[in-house]
């Protein structure tokens, strides 16, 4: 009986050994529980991870060892950059006073091309000097003596081109000047006489063109450019008025029935300018003193049409927003029945720029002529002309 029991054993051990020797799954892995804040545990929360393809997912730690393999980042998308923002170029820039200041004025040699006439008060001569790569032409008027003399730079008004002559608008006060021992010089702004054609928008080529000839007074040896005054009929007013804010080399300025200060006004009785295709200023009525060649580039030329009818926009090229700039004293003289054609300049004008150089602060002052128009004539002309030479030789002879 004992065998039999032995018998027994083995069976149940012989059992018992193979199946301790079967396969088990692995065990599936748990989701790590989540300690919330305050340290206590939460609600078990996944971790992120990233996955590449024959590489096994990476569970990021807290605090990883020094020696740590980073993780295998998947590159993001590529994301093209946010385009900058060109800025529109300012086709008009160069054409603005800020612009006409920060420029420098050297002008040039004045050549006497001839002598014209010899009087018992002045020689005059027919001059040419270089403006921009342009030549313009002119008058200089020379008193009788050694000099050096007080020099007046003397700006013609409009005037049809086609009849335009050398020392139109400005020989009959030139020779009363000379005649008081002042030099003169009336330049012939470009596109007027045989000055050469260039870009004048907003009147600032013709600007241009009467700075440089400061820059060029030295050149004259009966100049004495110390003592520097300008006179401008109209339109040559309103380029006075320009040349004021830009420039402090004058010392004295006479404005006769100037156009406005303020470019918004010309272009409200006048137009934007007159384009090449409008031979006949009076008929298309345009403003004839803008010169707008042929070859101008169309995209500047749009442009500059497009601000001619904005206001604010025509403000970085008008003086009457710029006035303190202006250091030399003012004269303006204008007849109270001027503007009666369209051509001429409304006296209101006038009474427009006094009052603005009252609120800056700057020396000014203003006569009316009740029955004078846009040219002076008789005893308001002789009036007119005593009150310049009297206002020239007080500020052109102060130390």
């Amino acid at each position: 009986m004992v065998w039999i029991h032995r018998y027994w054993l083995l069976l149940i051990w012989i059992a018992l050994g193979y199946t301790g020797c079967t396969t088990t799954a692995a065990p599936q892995a748990t989701t790590p529980t989540a300690v919330s804040p305050t340290g206590n545990p939460g609600t078990a929360v996944p971790t992120a991870t990233h996955a590449v393809r024959g590489v096994p997912a990476q569970t990021s730690t807290a605090t990883p060892s020094p020696t740590a393999v980073p993780p295998t980042a998947v590159p993001p998308s590529p994301v093209p950059p946010t385009p900058i923002p060109t800025a529109t170029p300012n086709l008009l820039a160069s054409y603005t006073l800020d612009s006409l200041r920060a420029r420098e004025y050297p002008g040039g040699d004045i050549r006497i091309q001839a002598v014209l006439t010899e009087t018992a008060t002045f020689t005059r001569h027919y001059i040419a000097y270089p403006s921009d790569g342009l030549t313009i032409t002119g008058i200089m008027q020379t008193p009788r003596g050694v000099g050096p003399f007080p020099v007046i730079v003397m700006l013609h008004g409009y005037y049809d081109r086609k009849d335009y002559w050398s020392g139109w608008g400005t020989w009959q006060a030139a020779e009363y000047l000379n005649a008081r021992g002042y030099l003169t010089i009336a330049p012939d702004l470009r596109s007027w006489g045989q000055s050469d054609v260039g870009a004048s928008l907003f009147h600032t080529g013709l600007v241009v063109d009467a700075l440089n000839l400061l820059g060029a007074l030295p050149s004259v040896p009966q100049a004495d450019t110390s003592r520097v005054g300008l006179w401008g009929h109209s339109m040559g007013g309103g380029m006075i008025t320009k040349m004021l804010v830009v420039d402090d080399r004058a010392h004295a300025a006479v404005l006769y029935a100037p156009n406005s200060a303020d470019d918004a006004d010309l272009v409200a009785r006048w137009g934007p300018g007159c384009l090449p295709e409008q031979v006949d200023p009076e008929e298309d009525r345009c403003n004839p003193g803008e010169v707008i060649p042929p070859d101008l580039a169309a995209a500047v030329v749009a442009a500059y049409l497009d601000t001619a009818v904005n206001p604010t926009a025509l403000q970085p090229f008008a003086p009457y927003y710029h006035l303190s700039h202006i250091t030399a004293p003012i004269q303006i003289h204008v007849g109270l029945a001027d503007g009666q054609e369209w051509v001429e300049t409304p006296p209101e004008w006038a009474d427009k720029l006094y009052a603005a150089l009252q609120v800056a602060g700057k020396e000014a002052t203003i006569y009316h002529y009740e029955d004078q128009g846009h040219f002076f004539f008789d005893t308001g002309w002789t009036v007119f002309m005593e009150r310049v030479v009297a206002f020239f030789d007080e500020e052109l002879t102060r130390p």
